[in-house]
């Protein structure tokens, strides 16, 4: 039978959802992709193989390799089911909050806790393959690119709405805030992962507002 698939992509000035009804090879193929993230947030990229992939997934490798003809095009695969996944997690849902810093607001919430939401107990995949292919050109370290190159248009995009709605300063600079926004997150994630640190969550907050302090306008 076939299951109803909920695609999500960003595009320049929204998000759209896309449904329609997976046939069975396309309900095998997101059933891998589910294990290759999960096994992406517990070791890496990397750790992806064929062989271990069908595996985990309960398959054999000649029914995995007639989804995925190659490791890297299987990694690519992750990584843009990682993209995806971080979409209806983190903005999809921010959509729901009003234009401007509540909207901003949204977007940093659910991003702190959106591997745990999102079922990837381990940690951020992304994060883990920036660091992993950093300095290792291929069709993987571009995908990689090209999440991180679209997440940063659309907070810039977040950051000129609520600009517009007048909730932060006209002569900000948009591309520095979410610099700076990104390097919060990212210190968190650091610090929440890789030290445990306890404060971890309340010195981002305070962090962040301390950002947006210095962007309002002036009264």
């Amino acid at each position: 039978m076939a299951s109803l698939m909920i695609a999500s992509y960003l595009t320049k000035s929204t998000n759209v959802r896309i449904f329609r009804l997976m046939n069975k090879g396309e309900h095998t193929r997101a059933a891998i992709l589910d294990a290759a993230l999960a096994q992406a947030s517990e070791s890496g990229f990397e750790s992806l193989t064929i062989g271990s992939l069908a595996e985990r997934a309960g398959l054999s490798k000649s029914g995995l390799f007639a989804h995925f003809g190659s490791r890297e095009e299987l990694q690519v695969a992750a990584i843009e089911a990682a993209a995806a996944r971080f979409t209806q997690t983190v903005f999809i849902p921010a959509l729901k909050a009003r234009r401007g810093l509540p909207r901003l607001r949204a977007l940093f919430d659910h991003w702190l806790d959106w591997t745990k939401r999102s079922g990837l107990a381990h940690g951020c995949p992304m994060q883990a393959a920036a660091v992993e292919f950093d300095d290792r050109p291929g069709p993987v370290r571009n995908a990689v690119i090209e999440h991180f190159a679209r997440l940063e248009r659309e907070l810039v995009r977040a950051v000129e709405l609520a600009i517009g709605e007048g909730h932060l300063r006209t002569d900000l600079d948009t591309g520095q805030f979410v610099f700076d926004m990104m390097g919060v997150i990212f210190a968190y994630y650091h610090n929440a992962r890789l030290i445990k640190g306890e404060k971890a969550e309340s010195r981002a907050r305070i962090a962040f507002e301390r950002l947006i302090a210095a962007a309002v306008p002036v009264a």
